[in-house]
């Protein structure tokens, strides 16, 4: 059991919190709205935002899981190759740059109003994280260690699975609790750019704000902020679990 020196900070935290808002909807009831009736939205139509979040919580889980694949199979190739590095890094880098929310109606365009584009949105948006963190992993592997391999000549192959990919395991998930959260806000954003979206989270954010019921509103908002907490979470816990022989 946690004592309280744990948790206490942080239930003292959310009292705080929670005062300031209520606070907040008695001085701006423009901008802001009582707990208690985000609470009673939730409550009303428990299924109207589960059925929402579900919509969004695929979208966000098939773009991170391409853009993770993807991003980890480049990574392997540039940290064994130089050439292609040296080629590859730049561009990755001006991608990165590159405010991909501007691209999200060209993706509406050219894939239409389902789940592809959100998915592709996605997948940009986590991959270069990915990319940096599992880049820079795979090539931390200590010199005495590597050489030893060499002196026996060990092929690529078996430094990459034996040295390289669990040297890269912390790179790895520091780059997940990233983009696990991430992946949610390029799902919302690419529902957000969908104009004829009728599902996700971001569809009930972009409907309840023409309609302006900012209850429902702060509700699908608060419903990400934990969904995307719990994400970040679970990685943390699988992280423990993996690397519990890691010094971190």
């Amino acid at each position: 059991m946690l004592r309280p020196a744990y948790w206490l900070p942080f239930v003292l935290l959310l009292v705080v919190l929670g005062f300031a808002w209520e606070v907040g909807a008695r001085q701006m009831p423009y901008l802001f709205v009582p707990l208690g009736e985000i609470a009673a939205v939730l409550s009303d139509d428990p299924a109207y935002f589960v059925s929402n979040t579900l919509v969004t919580l695929s979208e966000a889980l098939v773009g991170l899981g391409i853009g993770f694949v993807a991003a980890f199979l480049l990574a392997v190739v540039v940290s064994e190759i130089g050439v292609v590095r040296r080629a590859v890094m730049p561009v990755a880098v001006v991608l990165s740059v590159t405010p991909l929310v501007a691209i999200a109606p060209l993706l509406v365009v050219a894939l239409g109003f389902g789940m592809a584009p959100k998915v592709v949105l996605t997948a940009l948006v986590c991959f270069f994280p990915i990319l940096i963190n599992v880049a820079a992993g795979l090539r931390t592997v200590p010199g005495p260690v590597l050489q030893v391999y060499r002196t026996v000549a060990a092929s690529r192959f078996e430094v990459l699975r034996h040295l390289r990919v669990p040297a890269s395991l912390p790179y790895v998930f520091a780059s997940l609790r990233i983009v696990f959260p991430l992946s949610m806000i390029g799902a919302v954003v690419a529902e957000l750019s969908a104009a004829g979206s009728a599902d996700g989270l971001g569809s009930v954010i972009q409907v309840a704000s023409s309609q302006n019921r900012l209850a429902t509103v702060w509700a699908a908002i608060f419903v990400l902020a934990a969904l995307g907490s719990l994400l970040f979470w679970l990685v943390t816990l699988a992280e423990r679990r993996v690397l519990h022989w890691h010094q971190s």
